[in-house]
């Protein structure tokens, strides 16, 4: 049997964890707080939690004072579907290529999974501004989503490989012996058992092309309609003054969307998660 904690080490136990909770939600909080403050009572030298709290700082962001919010969105939306959908589609592919079948080059396929993980981005911009721009595919977002490929498709497909190994073999024997090809037993058989891994791999390229700042600075078009909200929310951000009300409630609704997503998908991110990294 087990070792029983002693009621000591339970008190410091849960302590601990109530202190690491506090330390997390706490910033979360308090943004949530400014976003509902004047500009003026944002920043205090003494902080008060309510001081002329109002809902005028979400109505002129949603009103466009600053800019175009609701086109910044949109954009967003865009950008982050295409992503979230080719992502996953050629995660999924490659994935299960890597599991089910033996080619040559198989291993160094799934090292370099791995090793594109490791270049910040600042070293890639260059060169994948370079390629959009030889395909003329610079400032548009579809120019975009293909690069947010870059980086989700590989840790995607990685941890999607490791999720098809848990799925028996012999489902996709019984799909060919009932004569489906190698695409049907893939997209008929197989895909609909891998719904926690396909969840925790949209989730993650999804949140990988909502939030990101420097690749949509460098490869969007300056004009402020084709913008997403991660870059439109610099104008909040001026040379001598910071507005730190519109700019909380402006990240507040960036927010949003991702809490949206995670929720659908929360029951499969416990399955998809672990599945994934137990086989490589």
């Amino acid at each position: 049997m087990a070792a029983r904690r002693s009621r000591l080490a339970s008190v410091g136990l849960h302590a601990a964890l109530v202190g690491a909770s506090v330390i997390a939600v706490f910033p979360v909080f308090w943004v949530l707080v400014t976003s509902f403050k004047p500009d003026a009572r944002a920043v205090e030298t003494t902080p008060r939690l309510l001081n002329e709290s109002s809902l005028d700082n979400y109505a002129r962001v949603l009103a466009g004072e600053k800019g175009d919010f609701l086109a910044w969105f949109g954009n967003s939306v865009l950008i982050a579907l295409g992503t979230t959908a080719l992502a996953v589609f050629l995660s999924a592919t490659a994935g299960y290529a890597a599991s089910r079948f033996r080619f040559p080059g198989r291993r160094p396929l799934l090292l370099s999974f791995l090793l594109v993980q490791m270049f910040p981005f600042a070293v890639l911009i260059v060169p994948l501004y370079n390629v959009l721009l030889a395909l003329g595919l610079q400032g548009t977002g579809f120019g975009l989503v293909l690069v947010y490929c870059t980086t989700a498709v590989p840790f995607c497909a990685f941890m999607l490989k490791g999720y098809f190994d848990t799925i028996p073999a012999d489902i996709d024997e019984a799909g060919r012996v009932d004569g489906l090809s190698p695409f049907g037993v893939f997209w008929r058989l197989v895909l609909p058992l891998a719904r926690p891994g396909l969840a925790v791999t949209a989730f993650y390229a999804f949140l990988t092309a909502w939030g990101e700042v420097a690749f949509a600075s460098a490869f969007l078009s300056a004009a402020d309609g084709s913008k997403t909200l991660a870059v439109g929310l610099q104008v909040f951000v001026q040379q001598n003054r910071t507005e730190w009300g519109h700019l909380a409630a402006a990240s507040v609704l960036v927010a949003v969307p991702a809490v949206a997503a995670f929720y659908p998908v929360q029951r499969y991110l416990v399955a998809g998660l672990p599945s994934g990294a137990v086989k490589g």
